[in-house]
């Protein structure tokens, strides 16, 4: 039995991209154990000092049941068994913990990828995503700003 750890944080984009992932494997048609891993938004600073930790880890949790919802189906309709997690830790050392059960699974990251915010790295060696083309550095977007207002 193949099995896959999934890493995602919107149902869209990882149904988008399962999508083509159920679609080359089902050539192979062998039984697949999906582990989904739930990787909810951080809650900003000023928002939690007004939530307190079991709240907090409440909404994590409904969040997580909702996404879910909208993907296992699809999986289970396959006939794949679906395991579901909510990421807790650093996902390097959550990766190493699940690779250590099981060696020969594969690892993939369908977490959405965001404008101007590098998502965490899921394995110890994972490159950098490519970010927008659009996507430039503070300090060189204020320096011409810098120099347009100095041209006026």
């Amino acid at each position: 039995m193949d099995k896959i750890i999934v890493y995602l944080d919107d149902s869209d984009y990882a149904r988008h991209q399962l999508a083509h992932v159920v679609g080359a494997s089902s050539s192979r048609r062998a039984a697949t154990h999906w582990v989904l891993v739930a990787c909810p938004p951080r809650m900003t600073r000023h928002l939690s000092k007004w939530v307190n930790h079991t709240s907090r880890e409440n909404w994590r949790r409904k969040w997580s049941e909702k996404i879910f919802a909208q993907i296992t189906p699809e999986l289970q309709a396959r006939g794949d068994v679906v395991s579901t997690l909510l990421a807790s830790s650093p996902l390097t050392e959550m990766t190493r913990t699940l690779l250590n059960r099981d060696e020969a699974a594969r690892v993939l990251d369908l977490r959405r990828p965001r404008f101007g915010n590098d998502p965490a790295a899921v394995t110890p060696g994972q490159p950098g995503r490519q970010g927008s083309p659009w996507a430039v550095p503070g300090a060189v977007a204020g320096m011409g700003a810098l120099l347009v207002l100095a041209t006026e």
